[in-house]
């Protein structure tokens, strides 16, 4: 926004830009000498038409300037800036396209007689490259066409236009209804007969009759004010009499003489018939907004509001379409309003233009208003991409929201709060406009009031007291003495009536109402911004403030963590989860919190500063943090205060202007004739009065203070232009082109804008991927100082969320030929037609990993051939997704999870024909060089492993395959009993499946398992070659291609061995090998170490390596630990824990070392000894016999703990089940641990009799320090709940010792 300081410009005047109300006057229509020429936008619109149906330009060139198909009256025609004052102002320069354009979006408009001709108010915003803004609030009204030569013009138009429609009647109906042109254009349903009868023009019948424009451009938005002042302008044309004063010295006044209100204060200055009134909040108050929420609300309804809200927070793509411009200014204006703290840093367009509409193209987010036709549906309008679009239809009061959309935290509540505020000034929440029949009659009246210029105070100039608003003013005695000079009769002058009792009343109302939305207006908006502070209260604590000074902030700025993500996340409640952690990715959080940072350094930002004064205030009132972070919705107690700052300012006037004055003006020019805006004199209006008023002085004595510290901060800090270089790098970090540029509109500048947004979406690639990697490194990465540890479950499925969004976006850049609403996936069902028709390439799809999994027994995995056809018939296959943007998400985290998605875009992008045909010249999929970095970044995603389809579709059908592997030199290969296989995962188990006789491999399909952590295998014994060696059980994902290995290296049979039917074994994702990593299709989990799985076993080769006493010590902690870091994460992150307990570094394996440490012989009389025995051997000693101890109490604690244990080892051994003795361990040690019985039992068996006769001397647990040492270890476990898988306990019942 203008206003930072600069010196005045020549033609300027002298007021500073921080203190003028308006900037410039404008006055746009038609030019009388170059008459009716079409619109060069119009033109080049036509043209990028063309260009966007593969058309040539030189068709669209001859037809673009008459265009025959429509009539004269609704065509467009080329509008002008007639006259602007002043001529340019330094700080705020003048955009003559931009002006025009905004002004008159549509160009000229033609009426005759038999039209409505009712003036329309709407306003504009102009955002420059920097986020400043500009304000523009114009008044469009009609004025009679004099000029004969314009209206011959016209009559030739009707001519040509009703000849070529008589030739052609029919030629209409061939063009392309639902394309975007015909959406804007007219309608081609309407007959011949009714076009010729209601858009007929006969110069001798018609009056011709011209749309103008007049606009004040101003720095900030008091667009009730600006109204007011225009609608009174308009009404001193229209008026009978002749306005008391010039129309120049009214608009000399508002842009030389009235000041901007300072803040915390109101102003009233003087419009042609009556005062304008407004005010400013006050530095710690909610930023200025003029726009009614109301009229937002009664457009939408509170429901629809609030999740377009939503949207535009998380920087989706939001279009508003409605045939009112200005409705589109007041939901875009209502909706940034809402966002405080935070501002929107992309593509602001409220109304954009027709020959705007191939930026509706931009792949990147934007906030746009599109005007629409009367009659045309949402069906007839084609958008580039909609599968991150929220599309609000304003007229018709609704939306169309994107897919995978969070809600915002506690919205019902907030919900239930705004509307106990709307029901306090009588509004339903549910909107009112679009109700009833009542409420469309009672629109109509509201927009003839509106016309009439009533309800804004602007009443005609009988009802208004010239007079007496004169007399006695210094400028009263100077028009009589004018007046006795020049000769004019005075005595003929009709004083107007004074207002009558209902007038005074109307406009009694019509303040009220006024006041009545100014409260509304700051409540509804403290309710949002006190939700902001309460799930931001602590916000500060999360902030990464590493440099030492701007300047290396500012260079590194790209490198730097600013924000504690994953910490912020896990100290928020639940339900806020999936709707802060997209939050915390946009570009608007990441200025916020770069706005924190720059704050060391520089003046804090307004929004900030006021931000954090209200954490202040919670933190007084809140002394306990906790509360702060509650998911307990806690309303706005500020409410009253707000609205009483409000009606205190505007019942109470606290600067008043200066009163519109003569000027000295020639005498003749500008003469008054009714209905026409007079030829307003130049040089009067093109400069500014001398420094002779209070404001002026004062804000030239601020403006001096502010260039001292200036000039100093210069010497003391960075070079200026260094400085503002870095700024502008450093804040425009990650972000695209953030405005387009209104003024030039040629073909060149579009091509270099498409150029930007191709950088623009490299770099955003580049960023994304980037953190992707950052994030799931984990602890190399922070070694490495990229910031936080780990990625949680939540970050990661955010981040990929996003990484879907840009490519769906990169692939609706440039598209030529939409179907459906995604680009990416309609590409991919082509390429998969044009694929399948070539069936010599279907039958030799892209085969990745070894020939052949083969393990020593020489038992194989069959080869998973996969392809991107194959992948993409998978997501095809699974009837639960139902849209095409469902399916091309699903296709990117597959492709993804099997670290394919960088090639299988190549393939993609390798049929040239295809993309030709599908993406215009200047898309980025046709920029070859980017095109190539940007899979390359997407390449880089395989250094990472991502669950990111198997976590998210977790009820899908998924094919398995898995093949057992015995040891085929030491047993045999098939086993004459009947297996069978029960294959468990983290989200169920598939039970019992028979294994076919006389094979080793199956395939089933199942519900999604998730990732896979154990394996049943058993049999039932039958048969002469019963006893059976296996080696591991393989399990491979048929989709994902994620394969499982589960060890065993053990028997199953009775008699050998621990006689085991049955085992439980634990599952390790198969580490890729070294020269496949690149095309690794089954990602790591975690490593697992190739040494036995258990210690206690002897090697079926050869003694192996026992461990010492201080490795096994070890192990116990590390076991523990890891279970310990388990519950510390956030639930919905932890992973297995069976992995935890009985995997290769598990507890039960720790635990196994002890008990095996010291043990006398592994065998007696040529028969095994297991753990299980010594246990067993236990169980007797304690049921026979009574232990003598010191102290009573600790008698029956011992009591208690030895039937405890007896009843825990009694139900393992009389379960249904065919467990071996280590299986039975395992089940002791996982049920021990689940019910926190552990420590009590370890000492049990470290002082029962059996253990001097089994264990040696020198066994740890003969040994009173390692015990309690253990023992210590074993309690840290207590604190946490554990729930063991099924599979591990199944059929033991433990139910408590009666």
């Amino acid at each position: 926004m203008s206003g930072s300081g600069a010196a005045p410009g020549p033609g300027s005047g002298s007021s500073p830009a921080a203190c003028r109300f308006a900037h410039y006057f404008v006055l746009c229509g038609i030019d009388a000498d170059s008459g009716l020429e079409p619109d060069e936008l119009a033109v080049l619109y036509q043209w990028l038409e063309a260009d966007r149906h593969g058309k040539s330009q030189d068709a669209a060139n001859t037809t673009s300037g008459e265009n025959f198909d429509q009539s004269p009256l609704r065509r467009t025609f080329k509008s002008k800036v007639l006259a602007h004052y002043p001529q340019n102002i330094e700080w705020n320069p003048f955009d003559q396209d931009a002006v025009n354009m905004l002004c008159m979006p549509k160009g000229l408009s033609f009426r005759t007689q038999n039209d409505n001709k009712d003036p329309q108010f709407h306003s504009f915003i102009i955002t420059r490259e920097d986020g400043s803004r500009t304000y523009g609030f114009v008044l469009t009204f009609y004025e009679e066409v004099t000029s004969k030569q314009m209206c011959t013009a016209m009559q030739t138009l009707y001519q040509m236009h009703n000849a070529e429609r008589c030739s052609s009647v029919c030629a209409s109906s061939s063009c392309s209804t639902d394309s975007l042109a015909s959406s804007i254009d007219e309608g081609d349903s309407t007959s011949l007969l009714t076009l010729q009868r209601c858009n007929s023009y006969d110069i001798s019948r018609d009056t011709l009759y011209v749309s103008k424009s007049m606009c004040l451009i101003t720095p900030l938005p008091f667009m009730q004010a600006c109204k007011k002042f225009l609608a009174q302008l308009h009404a001193a044309v229209t008026s009978p009499q002749p306005p008391p004063l010039p129309l120049e010295s009214y608009i000399h006044n508002i842009l030389y003489e009235v000041p901007l209100p300072p803040p915390g204060r109101s102003l009233k200055f003087y419009g042609v018939y009556e005062p304008v009134i407004c005010q400013r909040p006050g530095l710690s108050e909610l930023p200025l907004s003029d726009y009614p929420l109301r009229e937002a609300l009664e457009l939408l309804g509170l429901e629809n509001l609030v999740q377009v809200f939503t949207c535009v927070l998380l920087e989706m793509q939001v279009l508003l379409y409605s045939q009112d411009y200005q409705r589109l200014m007041t939901v875009a204006e209502g909706i940034t309003a809402l966002l405080f703290p935070f501002q929107w840093q992309h593509v602001y367009v409220p109304i954009l233009p027709a020959s705007l509409l191939h930026f509706l193209d931009a792949p990147v987010p934007y906030l746009m208003g599109l005007q629409s036709k009367e009659g045309t549906d949402r069906s007839k309008l084609e958008l580039p991409q909609e599968a991150n679009l929220c599309f609000v239809d304003i007229d018709n009061h609704f939306i169309e929201l994107p897919e995978e959309f969070p809600q915002f935290p506690n919205k019902v509540d907030l919900i239930q709060e705004l509307s106990e505020v709307l029901l306090q000034f009588g509004i339903p929440p549910e909107g009112s406009l679009h109700c009833s029949e009542s409420a469309t009659q009672l629109k109509n009246l509201v927009l003839k009031d509106l016309v009439n210029d009533k309800k804004n105070g602007n009443v005609s100039s009988s009802s208004l007291s010239v007079f007496e608003f004169l007399q006695g003013n210094e400028t009263m005695a100077r028009l009589q003495a004018l007046a006795k000079r020049t000769g004019v009769t005075v005595e003929k002058m009709e004083l107007p009536a004074p207002l009558d009792e209902k007038e005074k009343d109307l406009k009694r109302q019509c303040e009220e109402a006024e006041l009545r939305d100014y409260k509304l207006n700051v409540q509804l908006r403290e309710v949002f911004a006190n939700r902001f502070t309460q799930m931001f209260a602590d916000y500060e604590a999360f902030v990464i403030q590493t440099a030492q000074d701007m300047e290396s902030w500012l260079t590194n700025r790209e490198q730097m963590q600013n924000f504690d993500k994953a910490s912020f996340l896990s100290d928020q409640p639940e339900p806020y989860l999936p709707f802060l952690s997209r939050f915390i990715e946009t570009q608007m959080f990441a200025t916020f919190i770069d706005n924190k940072i720059m704050s060391q350094w520089e003046e804090k930002d307004p929004l900030l500063r006021v931000f954090d004064s209200r954490i202040e205030k919670i933190r007084l009132y809140n002394v306990r943090a906790p509360t702060m972070r509650t998911s307990i919705y806690q309303k706005c107690s500020t409410l009253k205060e707000a609205a009483q700052s409000i009606e205190q300012r505007l019942m109470k006037m606290d600067h008043t202007a200066i009163h519109p004055h003569l000027l000295d003006m020639k005498i003749g020019q500008g003469k008054y004739e009714r209905g026409f805006f007079p030829k307003l004199q130049s040089d009067v209006l093109a400069t500014g009065p001398a420094n002779n008023n209070r404001w002026v002085s004062r804000s030239a004595t601020t403006q001096r203070r502010k260039e001292r510290l200036r000039q100093q901060s210069e010497h003391i800090g960075l070079d200026n232009d260094m400085r503002e270089k870095y700024m502008q790098e450093a804040r425009s970090l990650g972000k695209n082109l953030r405005q387009p540029k209104l003024s030039d509109l040629s073909p060149a500048v579009i091509a270099q804008t498409n150029w930007k947004f191709v950088e623009g979406l490299l770099r955003e690639c580049r960023m994304k991927t980037k953190r992707m990697l950052v994030e799931k490194m984990g602890h190399e990465a922070v070694e490495l100082g990229h910031g936080e540890a780990n990625i949680t479950g939540l970050e990661e499925n955010t981040l990929i969320a996003s990484l879907c969004d840009l490519l769906e976006r990169l692939w609706s850049h440039g598209l030529q030929i939409k179907q459906g609403k995604s680009a990416l996936w309609s590409h991919l069902i082509q390429f998969q037609d044009r694929e399948e028709k070539q069936e010599h390439l279907a039958e030799s799809p892209v085969t990745l990993g070894p020939e052949r999994r083969k393990s020593d027994s020489g038992v194989m995995l069959p080869t998973l051939k996969v392809s991107l056809i194959q992948d993409m018939r998978h997501i095809q296959n699974m009837s639960e997704i139902k849209t095409d943007v469902g399916r091309a998400r699903a296709w990117i985290r597959l492709s993804l999870e099997k670290k394919l998605l960088s090639q299988h875009l190549k393939q993609l992008l390798s049929n040239q024909p295809l993309t030709k045909k599908l993406y215009k010249r200047y898309a980025f999929l046709r920029c070859e060089e980017e095109r190539e970095q940007f899979l390359y970044h997407l390449l880089s995603l395989n250094a990472v492993d991502y669950f990111c389809f198997t976590s998210v579709f977790t009820t899908i059908m998924i094919p398995y395959r898995s093949v057992v592997i015995p040891i085929k030199t030491l047993s045999n290969a098939i086993t004459t009993s009947n297996p069978w296989i029960c294959v468990a995962g983290e989200l169920g188990d598939t039970g019992a499946m028979q294994i076919p006789k006389n094979r080793l491999e199956m395939t089933f399909e199942c519900q999604n398992l998730g990732k896979l952590t154990t394996v049943q295998i058993g049999h039932d014994n039958s048969g002469l070659l019963a006893k059976w060696l296996v080696d591991c059980v393989m399990v491979r994902n048929e989709i994902t291609g994620h394969t499982y290995r589960f060890p065993c290296g053990r028997w199953l049979g009775k008699g050998i061995d621990d006689g085991s039917l049955e085992r439980i074994l634990i599952g390790e994702l198969v580490v890729p090998e070294e020269g496949l990593v690149r095309q690794c299709r089954t990602p790591p989990q975690q490593k697992s170490p190739t040494s036995a799985r258990r210690l206690s076993v002897p090697s079926l080769t050869g003694k192996t390596n026992k461990p010492n006493a201080g490795q096994i010590q070890e192990g116990i902690g590390e076991a523990v630990n890891n279970i310990v870091k388990h519950f510390h994460k956030p639930e919905k992150e932890r992973g297995s824990l069976t992995v935890l307990l009985c995997g290769e570094n598990g507890l039960v394996a720790a635990l196994e070392q002890v008990f095996h440490h010291g043990f006398k012989s592994a065998r007696i009389f040529h028969k095994n000894v297991f753990i299980w025995d010594f246990i067993e051997k236990a169980v007797a000693y304690f049921e026979t016999t009574d232990q003598i101890l010191d102290n009573e109490d600790d008698v029956l604690i011992q009591k208690s703990s030895s039937k405890t244990f007896c009843h825990y080892v009694h139900a393992i051994n009389t379960a249904p089940r065919n467990i071996g003795k280590d299986g039975k361990f395992q089940i002791l040690v996982c049920l021990g641990t689940r019910d926190r019985l552990l420590p009590q039992w370890i000492p049990l068996l470290a002082e029962c009799p059996a253990i001097t006769r089994m264990y040696e001397e020198s066994a740890l647990l003969r040994d009173c320090m390692t015990v309690n040492s253990l023992i210590r270890i074993l309690q840290t476990i207590q604190d946490f709940t554990l729930v063991l898988e099924g599979s591990l306990i199944k059929g033991v019942d433990v139910n408590p010792v009666g």
